[in-house]
């Protein structure tokens, strides 16, 4: 895991290679992107009905997760450390408010909204070290007091529990690349007083079995079967308050 990951998309060069790269059309990441998209906007539906919540996104990056839910929310907010990231965003069409937030200190300020809302947070508990998830989840208590003040919806892109993880190798006694498990997740979320209402998989394979038509047949069964969130590599945590 990389310590100085907030530093990384100061640089314009990295922000153009994670918009224009990694989420390419039919890329690994892109057809993630687009069954998320399924769920998110059918869980927006089902949660706020004809009420369109308020979102914040944290660490919005270039707004993916903004763009999946355009049209269903009453207006959004991405916050982020990188202006760069930011920028990109509004250039392709992401339509938000932009907040750029430190890197560290007191915990951010979600922006006064009066309605109920959806906090999102992708691609950032499996690159961040504990403090900055906690600061991250301490961001979504504040947006969301109450179990009736809406919904959280945290991605991890590195399931401990699936094929990932036996290319796991020890480097310099470290893991070349950064794990999440289930339990680390629900335990984080417990101690910001949310609990998990619901857990979806959406991708079984890895990126480097994404160019195999074989694999990428079995991942398409696989994700159907009872389950298989337990064994995905890249999960959906949806969460409420547990409190009233």
């Amino acid at each position: 895991m990389t310590t100085d990951y907030t530093k990384v998309f100061q640089d314009t060069d990295a922000v153009e290679k994670y918009e224009n790269v990694t989420y390419a059309p039919d890329s690994y990441a892109s057809q993630i992107n687009e069954r998320q998209q399924d769920y998110l906007r059918t869980l927006v539906r089902r949660e706020f009905g004809p009420l369109a919540p308020v979102q914040h996104d944290f660490a919005c990056g270039t707004g993916r997760a903004i763009r999946i839910l355009h049209g269903l929310v009453r207006e959004a907010h991405g916050y982020d450390t990188s202006a760069e990231m930011m920028a990109k965003a509004a250039e392709v069409g992401s339509r938000a408010n932009w907040h750029q937030v430190a890197a560290d200190g007191p915990v951010p300020h979600p922006v006064p909204a009066g309605f109920p809302a959806i906090v999102t947070m992708f691609r950032l508990l499996l690159n961040v070290d504990s403090e900055i998830r906690d600061r991250a989840l301490a961001f979504a208590a504040k947006a969301l007091p109450s179990r009736d003040s809406g919904v959280l919806v945290v991605e991890n892109h590195g399931n401990a529990a699936s094929v990932r993880h036996l290319r796991a190798r020890k480097h310099q006694g470290q893991r070349w690349f950064a794990e999440l498990s289930h339990e680390e997740v629900s335990s984080l979320f417990e101690r910001h007083g949310f609990e998990i209402v619901e857990r979806r998989g959406f991708s079984m394979i890895t990126p480097s079995l994404h160019g195999n038509p074989v694999a990428r047949a079995v991942d398409a069964v696989g994700r159907r079967m009872p389950g298989s969130d337990s064994y995905a590599v890249n999960v959906l945590y949806t969460a409420r308050r547990v409190h009233a």
